[in-house]
């Protein structure tokens, strides 16, 4: 992988499940080092051990110190940022940790990486900052707009940003959940099997990632088309995989802060991000606070436009839905 030749990565949250991804993608290029920055020293001794490698580089710190970030970014080259908090009931109870990681946290990083000099930072978001319920969606939409916001007055930085839905069988995700529950005899639990969302691998993920970063020119999102499924449907298909289809399946209701479906994109977005094929990319707005400027004249094509959601994008079937399971390491 040549775009990293001679380079240092830095990757945030990187014990994570992307993290983790990310690395088995990028542990064989061409970069000179890749250093992890994590708060879990557990999680980092077991991919130190796992990988044995001497451009792996660790470091224990949060993204809440400011202090640490500039030590971390002292000498990186790229950064990709993965540290959040993101699960949807625990940011509703605690909504200052979602505030202190995801925003403050995003801030610091960025302040770190432009007095350090970094070449570019790719900042990870989710569908849940479009449109936002929860705590943890609000705060990634700030995240967002944070990162706008300094990609406008850093000259020497580049700043992205992509935006993905749900991840199968990362960290938090319901398919391990629905397996674990059928291997132990348990009801598999689902909230609503009428709710949808976007439905993506680990892989897809990555893939979004680079295209961001050989694409991005500064203030982006980039956002990859994704197909969506029913929580309903994604249930019987663990479930026929696992050769237990009359397995009971209990029916819990909503969890604190869950929509119905969830949006990619805005309809404001739709109105002026740029299709390419795969990918859509969302710039930045770049208008100033001298609004008189741009009050003469309106968008017609706003008013024509809808949001990217999971209710009006491809629907999987259950057959669809499995062949992308089978790419997983859980079912290999």
């Amino acid at each position: 992988m040549k775009i990293f030749d001679k380079k240092t990565i830095l990757i945030t949250g990187g014990t994570g499940s992307f993290g983790n991804a990310f690395l088995n993608r990028v542990i064989n290029s061409d970069a000179l080092e890749i250093k992890i920055f994590s708060r879990d020293e557990k999680k980092q001794d077991d991919m130190r051990k796992h990988y044995s490698n001497e451009k792996l580089k660790f470091i224990i710190g949060d993204v809440r110190d400011k202090d640490a970030l500039l030590d971390a970014t002292h000498g990186i080259d790229y950064i990709f940022h993965a540290a959040a908090l993101k699960q949807v009931p625990s940011c509703e109870f605690y909504p200052l940790e979602a505030v202190k990681t995801n925003i403050l946290g995003t801030e610091n990083l960025l302040d770190a990486a432009i007095r350090s000099n970094v070449k570019k930072v790719i900042c990870l978001s989710t569908d849940k900052a479009v449109y936002p319920i929860n705590a943890m969606g609000i705060s990634k939409s700030m995240m967002e707009k944070i990162m706008v916001a300094k990609s406008r007055v850093s000259s020497n930085t580049k700043i992205c940003g992509t935006r993905y839905g749900n991840v199968l069988a990362s960290r938090g995700s319901v398919v391990p959940l629905f397996v674990n529950q059928a291997n132990q005899n348990e009801p598999i639990t689902i909230t609503d099997p009428d709710m949808t969302r976007f439905i993506m691998t680990l892989d897809d993920a990555i893939n979004l990632v680079l295209y961001a970063f050989e694409n991005m020119t500064g203030g982006e999102i980039f956002v990859q088309k994704s197909p969506s499924s029913s929580i309903g449907d994604l249930a019987h298909a663990v479930l026929k995989m696992l050769d237990k289809e009359k397995h009971k399946i209990d029916i819990i209701g909503t969890r604190h802060g869950e929509k119905k479906y969830e949006a990619l994109l805005s309809r404001e977005e739709m109105s002026y991000a740029i299709d390419k094929g795969d990918y859509f990319i969302v710039p930045p707005d770049l208008r100033d606070l001298n609004y008189e400027k741009f009050t003469e004249e309106g968008n017609n094509i706003l008013s024509a436009a809808e949001d990217y959601n999971s209710h009006n994008s491809s629907k999987l079937s259950i057959n669809e839905i499995i062949k992308i399971l089978e790419k997983l390491p859980l079912f290999s």
